[in-house]
């Protein structure tokens, strides 16, 4: 009787993680359609990273002041900064370039390709045959999706939309193993404050030299103060998911807002390419739910 009340008690909590990953999959969608919308993609995403940094920063320090951490900790959290500035970088430049149904999918699915494969690489995971099968799935998605050519008249500079956001997705799946580290030595409210300082640090620079803070939050007042919410608030809800179920199940499920990010990108921004994208997400989509529920 006891051993089905805690089956019963670990099954809730994968449906809940589960449910908060998906969750955190859609507001991150959310959130990357407000900044393709700005029309300064450094300063909106400088600005809608503020407020709950400042708000968490308190937490972050009487929580460092609080604990004794290993040397090999502080390493931990000084890569993440790092990377989490180079993706914050990466990212406003590769909307300046290409389409938000276009990037969007490469640079999730990067993140979600790879993290299962190094998830049993670094973590000694293991991954069922279904979930191999989902991957090839996602595969065939992106490639479609990245709308990448073997014509021989395709320019070149339609490549670089696509190439930004590969180097994206690398961050993206540098960040979360590193972060799948620091969460053996911060709370999850802890490193969502770390993390976005690295990020607010690594697009610093560019806000100074645009001088344009006052102009994008007058033009962008509304979508500020979503994005606000949706920006940490979609990764704080993977991070705590990450703290139940391993990370090669619950990383792609979070991408499912891959699929919702294209259709955004269809209806709400009018970008071509709708039939291609639309039937690469259903490939997505059935590669997330083999390698997702392959788990369970």
């Amino acid at each position: 009787m006891i051993q089905h009340s805690e089956e019963v008690k670990v099954e809730q909590v994968v449906v809940i993680s589960l449910i908060l990953v998906l969750c955190s999959g859609m507001a991150h969608a959310v959130w990357n359609l407000f900044t393709k919308q700005s029309q300064d993609k450094s300063v909106f995403l400088w600005l809608i990273f503020i407020p709950v940094t400042v708000v968490l920063l308190p937490t972050l320090i009487v929580e460092l002041a609080s604990k004794s951490f290993p040397v090999v900790a502080f390493v931990w959290m000084g890569l993440s900064m790092v990377m989490q500035g180079i993706y914050a970088t990466l990212l406003s430049r590769t909307y300046q370039m290409g389409d938000l149904s276009q990037v969007y999918p490469v640079m999730r699915g990067t993140a979600t390709l790879l993290i299962p494969l190094l998830g049993v690489l670094v973590f000694g995971e293991s991954l069922a045959s279904w979930a191999w099968i989902g991957i090839i799935c996602m595969l065939i998605g992106f490639f479609l999706m990245s709308g990448w050519s073997w014509k021989k008249n395709a320019l070149p500079s339609s490549y670089k939309p696509w190439l930004y956001a590969l180097s994206v997705g690398l961050c993206v799946t540098s960040y979360t193993l590193i972060d799948k580290q620091n969460l053996l030595y911060l709370s999850p409210l802890s490193l969502l404050a770390l993390s976005n300082i690295g990020f607010i640090l690594g697009l610093t620079p560019s806000v100074i030299k645009s001088r344009r803070v006052k102009n994008v939050l007058r033009s962008n007042r509304m979508t500020f103060v979503i994005g606000s919410i949706l920006s940490p608030g979609s990764y704080l809800l993977f991070l705590f998911a990450m703290q139940h179920v391993e990370v090669s199940y619950i990383s792609p499920l979070r991408e499912v807002g891959i699929v919702f990010g294209t259709v955004l990108g269809i209806l709400v921004l009018k970008e071509k390419s709708g039939m291609r994208r639309i039937a690469a997400a259903c490939s997505v989509v059935a590669g997330i739910l083999l390698i997702a529920f392959s788990g369970l």
